[in-house]
Parts: structure tokens; C-alpha cells; sequence
């Protein structure tokens, strides 16, 4: 198997069709397969369908499809990807299964209904076609029991999360007789293709990060009843607090659906012989009352927590476990919840919740001790490798840190001085780890990661395209830095310029490093990266310093830091080597303009990309509406061809702060053009942009020369201000967004020049830099400005 091309999914479910969105998502054709139905919708009826047609026959694979194309969040990375899945049924399409190179079952959870797939599956299998199971914790094994040789070769567990565009983990799951090569195959390309962070496991019971998280929220609820704390209290410990994400425990579980957590639990507890484990995943009582009054979670509107309209709008209410009835509980507190929000980072966070000493640092020992000693004890029996545990954690429940990361953390010696002193017992492996002198699962050395394996430490794999920017400035690889950017040297005669000033807004010192940084890429460098590794590319440009200069009046300063951010950005694309740009995630405002002089653009396939100005009252200074009227009149070369629909459609992506759903939807709103692109796995980021620099750099670099270009005129600013007189005519817009779009239809036209009249950037820009001033100045655009910081929406006035 040199590579996979095409695909089938059986199961067109919620997971099903899932899994086929994402693999549309990275250019695999799909075929999606489900079961013929038996009974005629009303609608089929009335339209003289039967149970023979087509229609009817590929129903259920139809509805899932077109259901992938109105699902928020989408499963899709733009909605045209759906053309690349194709519906089919069991009965009529099986033989295409001999067509395919990768074969998914993703039915119900039900080993004999899989037995009895697999068999029908073998029947038309074309020898070397890999086949694997979704199963959340069916034996891999029992299910191929009955399969021949050959087969059991190439079957396997891949164990996508849901939703699986969204979440990293895929866990990979070896059967007795899987080739070892076939593993190492689906490593990979799940990894490179589907962009999922892979972890191997064993064929055991919910594998690994069901098998922890399950058991760690089973804990987590057997010590809040026997100890009479509510759930917003566990939630407010068992959040960020304890380095988790925001959704803590129980809207977690609201998330996930209780029904669908007692019967992973359930699986444990049928298949584990230990009568303690087995204790443990036995679900409370209070659960399988919940799941039998239908308090499920949010699918069924009402689990641990409800929405509820009363007097004073809508309000989220928490169950109190003991009346069973719901109420908006009071603010949670304390000492260690106040020193864990007072510290930076997940390991300095989780440290501090456990060193203040109350009712709640003692829960959040008593929930995280039990889930460390776990982990120790299953090391071995669900996996051979720490980093596959932790990893699981971290991908797959979104932990900031995994259960020997946060052992690490925490102080391994000293918390098992006192596990022991309390009476737990500790798996002999770690005492022994601790008896040869060692106080940690990893160290670093060099620069590079070193693990526990087998009794000693292990270099962490080291990869090409796994460029980390923390590692290499531990090597001292930074050329230059200040407060807001470094310039880091990630080999081979490139550059990397690392945005890490507070959310990566842009500032004085983002701009004065990106001047440094080109002066130094020129004398010494083959080309730039820009890239960063904070949670998100750059939300912006530092508003609070904007706000604050405009309410003083100092308007000579705004100007200064407008034609600061301006020049920065056109000594960027006015550079000699290559640039390119490696947005990821949130990529908003200045972010955005910080990416358009790139000669290229390599967006992650998770970036959320959008000129949002106006929802501040301002308009994009940076050079944003230059590049787009730019962009507009580049891509329509012929003087001759109208220009205006183009730049209508710039001015209505900034003047509605559209923002891409995806690095693949950037294209709809302008922002990408033919030579950027889409980079599945955000951890290869770097590596992909670094290799486009060198690409261009070996090809000949030659610099873009600056060329005039001609705008749409005030012909064309009266269409776009049309256009918004009749938004606000609809009571769509305000008057404040009337005078914001009358400032930005200005700029994207040329202002009052004829139609045609060529004009060069740094006109733009000066029309740019006047209506930021002006609008600076109004007291809307203030409030705007004052609303966003301290609500973090926007406000419409």
C-alpha cells in the first residue's frame, strides 16, 4: 500500500458521516453506504416513489449528506466537498467495495452486527484493501474472529472522536494478526493526511483515552457525592483550574450525552474482571435515573445543566443532586481556585489549586490522584507508550496536560511520598522509577524530549515536519527578539518571525520586529516564515492602545501607529527573498493584513480568517482594503472587463466582518488566491511553509514589482453606498454603520477619480489612514471600541 485514493464508510450516522465529510475534507472520494430502508417516508409516497427506487433505495446516505451541508459546526470544510461523497446502499453496492483502497464500518456498537458486516465484507474484499472499525471499544479481535488470514492482515481499530473534522485524536488499534506495516501505513497517512494526532493502542476495553477520561469521571463523580459538593463547584475546580477545558466535568457530560457515557462505562464494567475496576465503572445510581427521565444532556435540552427563560432573559440553571430540582447556584471561590487563576500555565496552575489547602484543592487531589495511579497501572495493558497515554488525554479530552505530564507537574516524589502516606497504593513501576534517582516521566536535554520507556529514558522521535519554534529557541536559535516577536532560525537559511505578545495583538513591537527582521532576511537569509504557536495566529491589533490614544485626542500618535503598522507592511512585501504566511485558528484584522503581503499563503485548515474591523467601528489601516481592491483589479487583468462586481464583493466581505469558516473557505471570501493553500495538520505548519520558502528561493526568486492599478472610481463608490443606503432603508444596518461603509466604499474605489484612473498602493493607503482617523474620532466608533474590550463582542449603535 503505497497510498490511499479512495474510500468507503459504512454507517451514514452522525459518526459515519462524519468521518466521510473529513475524509472529503482531505480530497478522498468517498462512497457512503448504509442499510436499504424498509418503510416509504409520507413524502415518498406522495410522490409515487417505491421501496425499489433509487430514492428510497440510498435514502438514509442521501439525508446524511445533505445534512453535512447544514450542520453547525460544520463537518465540511466548505460545503462544495460534499460533491466528493457519493450514496450508495448495502445491498446494491456492496461489490464497489472491491474498488475502494480503505474500508470503514462505523454501524451500531454491536459485536454481532459487526461479525455479520465484516463476513459480508470479505465476500467482495479485493486483497491489499485496508478495512477498519470505528468501534469505541468492541474487541478488534472478536470482531475479525471469523475473518480469513489475509484479511486479519489488513483489518485494524481507527477510533476517530467526534466531531471528527474538530478533534485531533485518532486512536489506531492493531488486531492479533495486523501487518505491522499496515500500522505503521495508517500512522502515517492519518497523521500527514487526515491531519490527526495518532496514538496506538491495545485491543482492550475503550482503549486508552476512554478507558482514563471515563474512569476520571466516574471518580470525579463519586467524589462529589460523598463529599456533598455541587456541580458548579466540581465544574469551577475540574475546568482551567486543573488545566481542562472550559466545559470541566458535567457540561462535558451534557456535551457527550449521559446516555452515551453510561454505555461506554457499561462496556468496562461487562468486560474487566477486576472486582474493583469493575466497582469503579459501574454507573451511580443517580446517572441511570438521570438517563431514564430523558435528562440526557443537550440534545434532549436539560442533563447536570439547563437553559431557562425567566424574568431576566435566558439563564443556565445546575441540578442539585440532592432535590433533583434546578437553580442558578452562587459564585464559586476560594483560595485555591484564586491561585490557580493567578498562575500562568497549566502545570504552574494545576500546582497551585493543590497548594492552597481548602475544600476545593482537596478535590482536586482526590479526583487527580486516583486518575495518575490508573494511568500508572494500565501503562502496559491499553498502551506500551506514556506519550500515547498522555497524548490521548490531550487529544482526545482536551486536557492541557496528560496524567505523567501533570504527575510531572505536580512533583512526582513528593506526591507519591504522600499517595503512599494516605494509604494508595502505587504501581511498583513508579517506585522503582523514583528508587534509581529519577523525579520525573520526562526531561528535557539539549533541546530535545526524553521519556520513560521500559525502565529508562527514551529520545522523543524527532521529525522533519514536526518543527517545534519552543524547542528551538531552548537551542538558542533566536536571531533577534523584544517583547511582542522573535525571529527564530529553523534551518536551512530561513527565518521564522514568532508572534508572543498578549493574544498576539499587534503592537509597536510586532511592527518595529518586522522591519528588523526583513532588514536581517535580506543580509542573511533565503526567505521569512511567519508563524507562531500561541492558541491563535493574531487576533488583531492592540485595541486598548488605540482606544486610549483616540479618547486623549492624541490623533498625531494614531497616525504614527497607522503608518508604523503600514510601512512594517509593505517593507514586508516589498522584500527580496520569499515570504510565507502560516495563519492558524483565529486570524482576525491586523492578523490578516500581517498575512497579505506574503507571497504566499499556507492557512491551516482550522483558520478563522476575516477583516472585523467595523465591528469596532473602524476600517481596515493596515494595507487590508488596498490588498483586496488590488487583488480585484490583479485578477481582472483586461481594462475592458467591468471591475465593480469584484470590488463589491471585497467591500461586502469587510463591511459585514465575514470571517472564513475554514483555511479552505477563504477562497469564497477573497482572501486566497492560486498559488496559497491548505495544510491539514496544524503541527506541520512551520515545515510546510519553510519548504515553500526554499521551493521559491531554488526556483529563482524574483521580488513583485510594485505596479499602479486602476480602481472603479466614484462611479463605482456610489453603487456600494446604494447598496447601504438600502441596508439601512431594511433597518438591516445603523446610521454609525452607513458612515463606516461610505468611508470603505472611499477607499476600495480610488475615491472621486474617473473609472479606469490608475493609482499605486501607497494612494490606497493614504485613503485608508483618513478614514481611520476620522472614525478614531466618533464617539460610536468609541463606544464600539470601549464595548468589544470589556464584553468581548460587538456592540451595534
Amino acid at each position: 500500500m503505497t497510498t490511499i485514493r479512495t474510500a468507503a464508510v459504512i454507517g451514514s450516522g452522525v459518526m459515519g458521516s462524519g468521518i466521510a465529510a473529513h475524509l472529503a475534507n482531505a480530497g478522498i472520494p468517498v462512497l457512503l453506504l448504509d442499510i436499504v430502508p424498509s418503510k416509504l417516508l409520507p413524502q415518498e409516497e406522495a410522490t409515487g416513489l417505491t421501496l425499489e427506487h433509487p430514492k428510497v433505495r440510498n435514502r438514509l446516505a442521501v439525508q446524511a449528506i445533505d445534512k453535512l451541508q447544514k450542520t453547525n459546526p460544520a463537518p465540511l470544510y466548505s460545503e462544495s466537498f460534499a460533491q466528493r461523497i457519493t450514496p450508495g446502499n448495502l445491498d446494491d453496492h456492496l461489490s464497489k467495495l472491491g474498488e475502494v483502497d480503505w474500508i470503514i464500518e462505523v454501524v451500531v456498537e454491536n459485536l454481532q452486527i459487526k461479525q455479520q458486516l465484516i463476513s459480508r465484507i470479505e465476500r467482495v474484499w479485493k486483497p491489499g484493501t485496508i478495512v477498519s472499525s470505528n468501534t469505541s471499544g468492541i474487541s478488534i479481535n472478536a470482531m475479525a474472529e471469523q475473518a480469513g488470514s489475509e484479511f486479519k492482515k489488513h483489518f485494524l481499530g481507527t477510533h476517530f472522536f467526534n466531531p471528527p473534522r474538530y478533534m485531533k485524536l485518532l486512536e489506531v488499534i492493531p488486531g492479533e494478526h495486523t501487518d505491522p506495516a499496515i500500522v505503521n501505513f495508517m500512522t502515517d497517512f492519518c497523521e500527514k493526511k487526515l491531519g490527526k494526532g495518532v496514538v496506538q493502542a491495545k485491543d482492550t476495553p475503550n482503549f486508552i483515552a476512554n478507558r482514563i477520561g471515563t474512569y476520571g469521571l466516574l471518580v470525579t463523580l463519586r467524589e462529589m457525592l460523598a463529599k456533598g459538593y455541587t456541580v458548579e463547584e466540581v465544574d469551577a475546580v475540574t475546568g482551567p483550574a486543573m488545566g481542562r477545558p472550559k466545559s470541566a466535568t458535567f457540561r462535558t457530560l451534557d456535551l457527550v450525552g449521559l446516555d452515551t457515557f453510561v454505555h461506554v462505562a457499561n462496556n468496562v464494567y461487562q468486560l474487566v474482571d477486576d472486582p474493583v475496576e469493575k466497582e469503579i465503572f459501574e454507573s451511580p445510581a443517580i446517572l441511570r435515573s438521570m438517563v431514564e427521565k430523558g435528562w440526557i444532556g443537550e440534545k434532549q435540552g436539560q442533563g447536570f445543566y439547563k437553559k431557562v427563560q425567566t424574568d431576566r432573559g435566558k439563564e443556565i440553571q445546575a441540578l442539585d443532586l440532592v432535590t433533583m430540582e434546578y437553580a442558578v447556584g452562587g459564585k464559586i471561590g476560594g483560595a485555591s481556585l484564586e491561585a490557580s487563576k493567578q498562575a500562568k500555565g497549566a502545570a504552574a496552575k494545576i500546582k497551585a489549586l493543590l497548594g492552597a489547602k481548602d475544600r476545593y484543592s482537596e478535590l482536586a487531589w482526590n479526583i487527580l490522584k486516583p486518575v495518575l495511579l490508573y494511568s500508572a497501572d494500565k501503562l502496559g495493558e491499553i498502551a506500551d507508550s506514556i506519550v500515547d497515554i498522555d497524548n490521548a488525554l490531550k487529544w482526545g479530552f482536551n486536557w492541557d496536560l496528560g496524567p505523567f505530564e501533570t504527575w510531572d507537574a505536580i512533583g512526582l516524589k513528593r506526591s507519591v511520598e504522600r499517595m503512599e502516606a494516605e494509604g494508595s497504593v502505587v504501581p511498583a513501576w513508579v517506585k522503582e522509577w523514583i528508587a534509581l534517582g529519577n523525579d520525573s516521566f520526562y526531561r528535557q536535554n539539549q533541546g530535545r524530549t526524553f521519556y520513560y520507556l521500559a525502565g529508562d529514558y527514551r529520545g522523543l522521535e524527532t521529525r522533519p515536519e514536526l518543527i517545534s519554534l519552543q524547542t528551538l529557541k531552548q537551542q538558542k536559535k533566536v536571531i533577534r527578539a523584544n517583547s511582542g516577536a522573535s525571529l527564530i532560525d529553523i534551518g536551512d537559511g530561513v527565518a521564522c518571525l514568532e508572534f508572543h505578545s498578549p493574544n498576539n495583538a499587534i503592537g509597536a513591537d510586532i511592527l518595529t520586529m518586522i522591519g528588523q527582521s526583513v532588514d536581517e532576511v535580506r543580509q542573511n537569509y533565503r526567505g521569512l516564515v511567519l508563524a507562531n504557536e500561541g492558541k491563535n495566529f493574531c487576533v488583531g491589533a492592540n485595541l486598548m492602545l488605540l482606544l486610549m490614544e483616540a479618547q486623549d485626542g492624541e490623533w498625531d500618535e494614531v497616525a504614527n501607529i497607522i503608518r508604523l503598522f503600514q510601512n512594517a507592511m509593505m517593507k514586508l512585501k516589498g522584500l527580496e527573498k520569499p515570504v510565507v504566511a502560516a495563519p492558524h485558528r483565529m486570524t482576525l484584522g491586523g492578523g490578516v493584513e500581517a498575512c497579505l503581503p506574503a507571497d504566499q499563503i499556507l492557512f491551516a485548515a482550522e483558520t478563522y480568517f476575516g477583516l472585523v474591523e467595523v465591528g469596532v467601528g473602524l476600517i481596515p489601516a493596515g494595507g487590508g482594503c488596498k490588498e483586496l481592491a488590488l487583488r480585484a483589479s490583479q485578477h481582472i487583468a483586461d481594462p475592458e472587463v467591468d471591475l465593480q462586481p469584484f470590488i463589491n464583493h471585497a467591500f461586502e466581505t469587510i463591511a459585514m466582518a465575514k470571517v472564513s469558516t475554514s483555511g479552505h473557505d477563504t477562497k469564497r471570501l477573497g482572501f486566497m488566491r492560486a498559488q496559497d493553500g491548505v495544510v491539514i495538520n496544524p503541527d506541520h505548519r512551520v515545515y510546510e511553509a519553510k519548504q515553500a520558502v526554499l521551493r521559491m528561493d531554488q526556483a529563482g526568486y524574483t521580488p513583485r514589482p510594485q505596479e499602479k492599478f486602476r480602481v472603479v472610481g466614484e462611479n463605482g463608490k456610489a453603487v456600494m453606498q446604494i447598496a447601504a443606503y438600502t441596508m439601512r432603508q431594511g433597518g438591516y444596518i445603523s446610521d454609525h454603520d452607513v458612515l463606516i461603509a461610505n468611508k470603505l466604499a472611499h477607499i476600495l474605489s480610488g475615491g472621486n477619480l474617473p473609472a479606469g484612473t490608475l493609482v499605486t498602493e501607497q494612494y490606497l493607503l493614504d485613503l485608508e489612514l483618513e478614514a481611520f482617523l476620522s472614525l478614531c474620532g466618533e464617539p460610536k466608533t468609541q463606544q464600539r471600541m470601549q464595548y468589544m474590550l470589556s464584553k468581548g463582542k460587538p456592540l451595534r449603535n
